[in-house]
């Protein structure tokens, strides 16, 4: 009877001892796995390291259940073979030599030890982490860079942390004698893990390195307004460009090199040279169109001695100018990348003319389009600036190239219109314009003393508006309306400010007739209703006003 409860002590035993191994290893697992999802920003949603952890525990709880049936099982073989489970352990512990027990005992201590000792290594790393990055934010106190710096400390600190934890259970697997075959693979995922925080420190180190240097430019270019940085505001929407381009780069470079660590992906590693070189003619084209743009500004408008006229025309050619060497980096470039994957680009060249040929056969109103803007910026029909009359729009020409014109009319609309739609202009912003108000007063006016004060008016408008050239000049009689004497009057303004100048007129000579009391007739309706007699009075009374 006691050999029976002893036998059932040893199976009780090896179902606890299984499950604590289990357990002991489910913890050491999603340990790591927790520290592994820090990596993961939260804002991305489902961490997929968080799903693993859940299908881990449930498949280590299977796990369990099945082990422990498992030696149930055996244990009841040996029963139902009428032999000793107590007896049949003790001869396998009993095969086990001292000094094996010795090492196995070594090498547990070894491996509580090693645990411990990485556990208050990273509990002392973090604090000097945090003052590290608390001094790096202060200095010069640039809080642009703060969120970068951030992201940065935190992976420093995730990348030392972790590897040292992981490193330290792949070397307790050597002191618990894991095979080297197999504790080689752990060494090889290591290496790829460090490979991994290395780039991904890389490129949160040149993110800080970026802002902290976005921001001592301000600084800088508020103190030497003169130096070449004064340029820099005009670069600064290619740093997201530059991140994403040193980001994408530094990835490839970590992927060629984990590549090359793996028999069947070695292949692939040698792609990663021509692809940051791809990325490197982008990021250079983009770069060199922008210098290309400040030096086409620069050369057209070095002159400080240009006349208005002079300056509008320049600034009508310097987009043109800029957009022809714009395109011409994009033909460089795309050679460029051609190079990159030894593809000779001659015989593209040839068909990409041929296809083009074919193409402007094709395409009669886009090639009427370059012409007609090429027709117009050659005779100079207008400019940026001129205050112009189409078939489809007026008001100010605020930007035009080859193919088409953008007229911003008085309402604020802006029409885009084809050159090749362009058929009459009408430019109010050669040289000078008349601004033409008609003015009506009553049939019994006196027309010398009307003559007299829209003279004086016109004097007055002189002193009042800079853009007045003369004063305004009356024509006379135009016309003979069918209740007013229409008069003409002609100022001579300053090109394209004949609208501003034309209300100023209005309003002074309403004013000014006001004071003179002369009249501007206006329309008047009389309604007769069908069922009432009309008052003849009141007609004979309207008749005589």
């Amino acid at each position: 009877m006691n050999g029976i409860l002893l036998d059932l002590g040893v199976v009780i035993a090896e179902i606890i001892l299984f499950l604590i191994a289990i357990t002991v290893g489910q913890f050491l697992i999603i340990l790591t796995l927790k520290r592994l999802a820090q990596w993961v920003p939260e804002k991305q949603g489902q961490n997929p390291l968080n799903l693993t952890q859940k299908i881990l525990n449930k498949s280590l709880f299977v796990i369990k259940i099945a082990g422990a049936i498992i030696i149930a099982a055996l244990n009841g073989y040996l029963f139902f073979q009428q032999k000793s489970p107590y007896l049949y352990l003790l001869d396998l512990i009993n095969g086990i030599s001292p000094e094996q027990w010795q090492r196995l005992a070594l090498g547990l201590l070894k491996s509580v030890l090693l645990l411990l000792l990485v556990s208050l290594m990273i509990a002392s790393l973090r604090p000097r982490l945090k003052r590290a990055g608390d001094r790096l934010k202060a200095w010069k106190n640039i809080e642009g860079n703060n969120h970068s710096l951030d992201t940065l400390f935190k992976a420093i600190d995730l990348a030392i942390a972790n590897g040292l934890w992981i490193l330290a259970l792949v070397v307790c697997l050597n002191f618990l004698f894991v095979p080297p075959s197999i504790t080689q693979y752990f060494y090889l995922a290591i290496k790829v893990y460090f490979l991994l925080c290395f780039g991904i420190i890389a490129v949160r180190a040149s993110f800080s390195l970026l802002d902290t240097l976005d921001g001592l430019s301000t600084e800088f270019i508020a103190k030497h307004p003169r130096s070449p940085l004064r340029f820099y505001p005009r670069f600064h929407y290619l740093l997201g460009l530059t991140k994403r381009c040193l980001e994408t780069g530094i990835y490839l470079a970590i992927a060629g090199v984990i590549c090359a660590q793996f028999p069947l992906l070695d292949q692939l590693a040698p792609y990663a040279i021509p692809a940051n070189q791809i990325i490197l003619i982008i990021f250079i084209a983009a770069l060199v169109i922008e210098l290309s743009n400040i030096i086409v500004e620069k050369l057209l408008l070095r002159s400080p001695n240009l006349s208005p006229v002079q300056q509008r025309r320049r600034l009508t050619f310097i987009p043109l100018v800029q957009n022809t060497v714009r395109y011409c980096i994009y033909f460089v470039s795309g050679v460029s990348i051609l190079y990159v994957f030894d593809i000779d680009p001659t015989p593209i060249l040839a068909g990409a003319g041929i296809l083009g040929l074919a193409v402007g056969l094709g395409a009669q109103n886009l090639i009427n389009d370059l012409v007609n803007g090429f027709s117009i910026l050659l005779q100079n029909y207008y400019l940026v600036g001129d205050f112009v009359e189409t078939d489809n729009a007026t008001g100010l020409v605020e930007e035009m190239d080859l193919r088409v014109t953008r007229i911003r009319d008085t309402g604020g609309r802006l029409h885009i219109i084809r050159n090749g739609d362009i058929k009459t202009i009408v430019n109010y912003s050669k040289d000078y314009v008349y601004a033409v108000v008609y003015v009506g007063v009553a049939y019994d006016s006196d027309l010398d003393h009307v003559y007299q004060v829209l003279g004086d008016v016109g004097h007055q408008i002189q002193g009042l508006h800079p853009d007045v050239l003369e004063p305004t000049r009356i024509d006379g009689l135009d016309n003979f309306a069918e209740s007013e004497l229409t008069i003409r009057t002609v100022t001579k303004v300053k090109p394209g400010k004949h609208l501003p100048v034309q209300r100023l007129l209005r309003k002074l000579i309403k004013e000014a007739f006001d004071r003179e009391q002369i009249e501007i007739p206006f329309a008047r309706r009389v309604l007769i209703f069908k069922n009432e007699a009309p008052d003849l009075d009141s007609l004979r009374d309207l008749e005589n006003m």
